[in-house]
């Protein structure tokens, strides 16, 4: 028995000394967000090769594709969102292993055994065979569960590039629109400076100034709003960048715009679930779920574990045997496990669906949004020019006393308003652009240049 005793003992040491042991870590206390751009590794390990190749240097400003790269390789989100996945795929390995052999020893410890008598064990080793039964279903779920789970992360990702890119044609925007209602504004101030003059001069009355004056606090009404809007943009960009809200982020300018071919964009709408990986992931995840559902049906019949057996009895006598434990499906039948993964399985079904037809229905919405934009934008850049030479003669004619202020006021007033309604339109045409990247994933087919051929 002294052997046994040894073996257990040499069977315990190696099973404790090959597990992991506790490494204490401290939490910190203070915001880790840097105030300028990291130094960031640019490898291989991502999944957008356009973005990886892009040239990049913060020093000369970011532009849209320098801001989505800073945002895939530093958002705090997408930094929790790998460690998740790094646990949801530590838990589809774990689901996928075989349960170990079990292994059961007794031993005889009373002192009352007769003459000869010598202290009594058994020892034996057990196995189950449903595991084995449903190992391959199982683990063919855990490959497309991890399959899913790096598809999640990866439209995550692409989410996180496409708010980047809208909060970058957001600023940008912003800040021609800001240009154009401060210079507007300097020129109300200057009216209304010059109104003053010729009131206290007695050269106009007071109701003369009152256009001028409405016209400049609308002005700085909007500029105000639009203060409070960058400021907040900026403050969701570097968070977004994984900057501390002091960091200041230069942005250049000229976000482009080429024309799109809308038709060849509908016809990458039958290639979507091979493009998107939001899609690709819910396929995945019915994949997996599938052979859950194979592994729930094949569970179904007994339950059989298989035992061997080496034991002594207090007379010295070694016996083998062999064990067999079967269950009975007379009530249970693994029924309600079956029921839970054919519905889930329908359920995933449903879903995939469901964001199939909404991508095909949002794709062909911007694209509709975009036309209405185009025809817009063209009919606001026809009438500028005809609005400005209106604006400038109204000028001229106010200085020779042929018309009055509110004219003037006016005509300033309704080329601002179309020239702000230009730079908004063009701004919701980028914006529709930068969904129609994330709709559609990689490029978008460009209208040929006719003077490239």
């Amino acid at each position: 028995m002294d052997g046994l005793n040894r073996y257990c003992l040499l069977l315990i040491v190696g099973l404790v000394s090959s597990c992991s042991t506790y490494q204490p870590q401290a939490l910190s206390t203070q915001p880790s967000l840097p105030d300028t751009i990291p130094h960031l590794v640019i490898d291989g390990q991502h999944h957008f090769p356009t973005l990886m190749a892009h040239p990049f240097d913060p020093t000369n400003g970011l532009d849209m594709d320098s801001v989505a790269l800073v945002a895939v390789l530093n958002n705090p989100d997408l930094k929790i969102a790998r460690d998740d996945a790094g646990v949801a795929r530590a838990q589809a390995f774990a689901a996928g292993l075989l349960p170990d052999p079990q292994l059961a020893i007794a031993r005889d410890i009373s002192n009352t055994g007769g003459p000869g008598s010598v202290k009594a064990f058994s020892a034996g080793v057990s196995v189950d065979f449903l595991a084995l039964m449903t190992y391959h279903a199982n683990s063919e779920a855990e490959q497309a569960e991890l399959k899913k789970i790096d598809l999640n992360l990866l439209w995550q990702e692409w989410q996180v590039v496409a708010q980047a890119r809208l909060l970058y044609v957001r600023l940008t925007c912003a800040k021609q629109l800001q240009s154009l209602l401060e210079s507007n504004r300097d020129l109300f101030v200057q009216r209304v400076n010059n109104n003053s003059v010729a009131v206290n001069k007695n050269l106009i009355g007071n109701d003369a100034t009152l256009p001028d004056m409405a016209a400049l606090q609308d002005v700085q009404r909007q500029l105000n709003e639009l203060e409070r809007q960058t400021n907040q943009n900026r403050h969701d960009l570097n968070l977004l960048l994984g900057l501390s809200p002091q960091a200041q982020v230069k942005l250049r300018d000229g976000a482009s715009l080429p024309e799109l071919n809308d038709a060849a964009i509908v016809e990458e709408i039958a290639h979507l679930p091979q493009r998107r990986p939001d899609l690709l992931a819910l396929q995945s995840g019915f994949e997996a779920q599938d052979q859950r559902y194979r592994a729930a049906l094949i569970a179904q019949f007994p339950a059989l574990n298989i035992g061997f057996t080496r034991a002594r009895d207090n007379t010295g006598v070694y016996s083998n045997g062999l064990g067999v434990t079967l269950s009975l499906p007379l009530l249970n039948r693994n029924r309600g496990n079956v029921a839970i993964e054919q519905t889930t399985r329908d359920k995933l079904v449903d879903e995939y669906q469901q964001r199939l037809d909404s991508a095909n229905s949002d794709i062909h919405r911007i694209l509709s949004e975009r036309r209405i934009n185009q025809r817009q934008l063209g009919e606001i850049q026809a009438s500028l020019p005809h609005l400005t030479s209106m604006a400038n003669n109204a000028d001229t004619a106010w200085q020779k006393n042929i018309v009055d202020t509110l004219i003037v006021t006016g005509a300033h007033t309704t080329l601002l308003a179309r020239q702000t309604e230009e730079i908004n339109l063009q701004q919701a045409m980028l914006e529709q652009r930068v969904a129609l990247l994330t709709l559609v994933g990689g490029d978008l087919p460009d209208q040929p240049n006719p003077e490239k051929n």
